[in-house]
């Protein structure tokens, strides 16, 4: 729980609502328990619905430049339709289950920098009023995971997360955003990329893993991109040598980004994915990797990393150094401008 508040728009004397999380991460496609605890006011109240909104920070493109805005991304109704008395104590429990491609904030138990809010509405009289806001911890699905500690094992380190208003195209992609994990290369790929960035696409029966490439452009030249997709199964985590697999995937991309730098045809795998230009991704943000430099990350995004990166493994894990901002100061008061 961030705070407490006093419903407004009953005034003085109303209820109050407190919504508590079960403790511990939760799972993209897995259940969020907890309970809104309601405080009855000075008098009695007609509770007509209770609603739990997922809220996520979003970086997105407008006239004046790029910025971060809340966007609610799925709603559930957990409750309503009864009396508050006067200075009534009530409990009403809930488990609902979140959104397959709900952004991983947290890896090894240590902050991404992705900011996700469970705000709690109360509609009261006619009336609905913003109530409690509560940070909401995800960690990554298994197979997110494995994914992600092979990248580490090959000598990849983390850069920073943060999510990108927009689509994939051709992806089946679901919530309006997606999360963009960046990684930096070990040294023997520097020289042919300057970063790569992880977007996994999970539904009920697997996942799709989205890569690219990047390569920033000098003074007189633009810079390059290369995209692949692979499919994955949930099933896939015991059974797959992911050091091996993700390496195939990392050479068969930057196969591909060389050949775009050289203006060759794409190097297409008839194994793991296929590759796309940047195209597929329908960004809302200005796109760095063209003109040269980047947009610095989002708020709470950046990582210090340190000039070797970041081991991913038994005895590492991705850290983000930055702890995440207090969630009540971004959301709270943004309404007008959520999605």
């Amino acid at each position: 729980m961030v705070f407490k508040r006093l419903l407004g728009s009953v005034g003085v004397g109303g209820p109050s609502v407190d919504t508590v999380l079960a403790t511990g991460a939760a799972l993209p496609g897995g259940p969020l328990a907890g309970d809104v605890r309601l405080s009855g006011g000075r008098a009695g109240f007609e509770i007509e619905h209770i609603t739990l909104e997922l809220l996520a920070r979003v970086e997105s493109e407008h006239e004046d430049g790029e910025r971060d805005g809340p966007v609610i991304f799925e709603r559930f109704s957990v409750g309503g339709g009864f009396r508050l008395a006067e200075g009534e104590q009530r409990t009403v429990p809930f488990a609902i289950t979140l959104p397959w491609e709900t952004p991983v904030t947290e890896l090894y138990g240590q902050p991404l920098g992705i900011v996700l809010g469970v705000r709690t509405e109360l509609a009261v009289k006619g009336a609905r009023d913003k109530g409690d806001l509560d940070p909401l911890t995800v960690g990554p699905l298994p197979v997110q995971e494995a994914v992600l500690e092979a990248f580490g094992q090959l000598g990849f380190g983390f850069r920073s997360a943060d999510l990108e208003h927009g689509g994939i195209r051709g992806s089946g992609q679901q919530l309006p955003f997606y999360q963009e994990i960046e990684l930096t290369p070990p040294p023997h790929y520097a020289h042919q990329v300057d970063e790569i960035e992880v977007t996994f696409l999970a539904d009920p029966a697997g996942m799709e893993v989205v890569l690219e490439a990047g390569k920033r452009g000098g003074l007189f030249s633009g810079g390059h991109d290369a995209l692949s997709r692979h499919r994955v199964s949930h099933t896939d985590t015991a059974r797959s040598d992911w050091n091996t697999v993700v390496g195939s995937w990392i050479s068969q991309l930057i196969d591909a980004h060389t050949a775009r730098l050289s203006h060759q045809p794409h190097v297409h795998s008839d194994v793991h994915g296929s590759y796309a230009d940047k195209g597929e991704r329908s960004h809302h943000h200005h796109d760095g990797h063209h003109d040269g430099h980047r947009s610095g990350p989002g708020m709470g995004t950046a990582v210090a990393a340190g000039a070797a990166g970041l081991a991913v493994g038994v005895a590492g894990g991705m850290v983000a150094a930055e702890a995440v901002d207090e969630i009540g100061d971004f959301f709270e008061g943004d309404e007008d401008e959520e999605a």
